[in-house]
């Protein structure tokens, strides 16, 4: 708190022996990213999804931090790879991340997507997460908070903006909806899941917040929880799978997705 760093990056690296942790590109080792540069955040725990490491052996892994400041510890989740540091890890397999057309309605791929704990770090290239803090120490940097109400509540100014990029004269316009979510199906018991479908819009950004119980016709036994599964924009106006992105959401977050994000 108070001296974390602006951001990280995370490179690994396979050999036998000991590792030069001081050359980035030896003539017998080869550091290989797998985190790029990445914003960090304040007094809390960060999650993130590894680059380049699917079917791959690692033996070591370094973290850089920029420009300086502490980490209390890395974690790095994996499997035990077998003996030697030839061929794939147990059970990695070639992507192949297919979507038949026209339709992106039923998108085959047999890439497996681990899903994260929601946080504003993570989700930020696919849009914003809306949430109050109890400490405000774990605030984003950058964020302005004010007492309001007297002084017995806290605002957060403008965690998210507004935008609409309509054509002029298409008599369109940004809405306020509800949307009534029945739970997430078909779970198997490796706690998998197979995504389907896909969307977005082009023109304007889309918020979700939940809503939690109330009286009268208000919702009774609401969840907890809720999955996120963004990805960029790719070529043909098609979602680009190489950044498919999931996360776990809590009842207390709400998201904004940007502009032309898809997402489930």
């Amino acid at each position: 708190m108070g001296n974390f760093p602006e951001s990280c990056e995370l490179h690994a690296l396979a050999v036998e022996g000991e590792a030069n942790w001081e050359d980035t590109r030896g003539q017998s080792e080869e550091w290989q990213l797998i985190l790029p540069r990445t914003k960090l955040g304040p007094h809390r725990q960060h999650y993130f999804q590894l680059e380049n490491v699917e079917g791959t052996k690692y033996t070591h892994v370094r973290v850089t931090i920029h420009p300086d400041g502490g980490l209390k510890r890395a974690r790095i989740i994996g499997r035990k790879a077998l003996e030697g540091l030839s061929g794939q890890a147990p059970g990695g397999s070639e992507s192949t991340n297919e979507i038949p057309a026209p339709s992106v309605d039923s998108i085959a791929t047999k890439r497996a997507v681990p899903v994260l704990p929601l946080t504003p770090e993570a989700f930020a290239s696919f849009g914003q997460v809306i949430q109050a803090y109890e400490d405000h120490n774990a605030v984003p940097k950058g964020t302005k908070i004010t007492p309001a109400n007297a002084g017995t509540a806290s605002k957060f100014h403008k965690l998210s903006l507004l935008t609409s990029s309509y054509l002029p004269n298409s008599k369109a316009t940004p809405g306020l909806s509800v949307y009534r979510c029945q739970p997430l199906q078909g779970i198997e018991q490796d706690r998998t899941t197979v995504l389907k479908v896909l969307e977005r819009h082009a023109f304007t950004n889309q918020a979700f917040i939940p809503m939690g119980p109330g009286g009268g016709d208000g919702l009774t036994g609401p969840g907890t929880s809720y999955l996120v599964v963004v990805a960029q924009n790719g070529e043909d106006d098609r979602p680009d799978l190489k950044t498919l992105r999931a996360f776990l959401a809590s009842s207390s977050q709400g998201i904004v997705y940007d502009t032309g994000i898809w997402r489930k």
